[in-house]
């Protein structure tokens, strides 16, 4: 198995190429719209059948390509069914399989950055979008989020994998790739030596942080898989 980590540099966001070597069945986790020639230029470079386009979750700070890989590649778009995307071939729901070759992504449901966060685990590595960062987590102030709810996704699914689980996040504000489980359960400052539930809400609830920039045209724009 295979992965291939890709960077928009306006966004900060990652976007993730899983693809399995020998049957070089693969899938793309956050796609970017303004880099879709790149990634359709990368996924034919490699020889690759891409078979699905994988959202985290329905993102407010850009807007997806998910769109115009199924036109190119005639994969199935992939969004939590709590995102409401109606667009999405397949409405996904905690613990829902994708088979890529010998290989299984698992989606897993952790919702509280949106309600329909979604992490994807794969052989030793966790695909988290917005709800684990490395050193931080997903702000929870709007479409619904819950510092409640992403205390609990993040302490009773994402720090129960083992420890050298690899951590790829859907963003990076400092520069980091990657970081582990065990990691965040001992360094991440908001949620790590088991901070207490009340004192992560606090931290969370009290952040006021700016409006997304772009979230006006990223959220309608997602809701259509892009296509908007």
């Amino acid at each position: 198995m295979k992965i291939r980590q890709l960077f928009d540099q306006e966004t900060w966001t990652y976007t993730y190429l899983v693809y399995d070597e020998r049957s070089k069945e693969a899938a793309i986790i956050d796609s970017v719209k303004e880099k879709f020639e790149r990634d359709r230029r990368y996924i034919n470079e490699l020889g690759l059948q891409l078979k699905y386009a994988l959202e985290t979750h329905v993102h407010a700070d850009h807007v997806t390509g998910a769109g115009l890989l199924r036109q190119a590649f005639d994969c199935k778009v992939a969004v939590h069914k709590e995102g409401c995307a109606a667009c999405a071939d397949i409405q996904v729901v905690d613990g829902m399989e994708f088979q890529l070759g010998a290989h299984t992504l698992r989606a897993m449901h952790t919702p509280g950055h949106t309600n329909g966060d979604v992490s994807y685990l794969i052989d030793g590595a966790v695909f988290t979008g917005d709800a684990l960062l490395i050193r931080a987590c997903g702000r929870t102030d709007f479409q619904q989020g819950s510092s409640s709810r992403l205390y609990e996704s993040i302490h009773n699914k994402l720090f129960a994998l083992p420890a050298d689980t690899i951590v790829y996040p859907g963003h990076d504000y400092e520069g980091f790739t990657s970081s582990t489980i065990g990691e965040e359960q001992r360094l991440n400052p908001r949620l790590g030596n088991s901070k207490p539930k009340p004192d992560f809400m606090h931290i969370m609830d009290t952040m006021n942080l700016p409006r997304p920039r772009k979230i006006d045209v990223a959220v309608p724009g997602n809701l259509a898989c892009g296509m908007a």
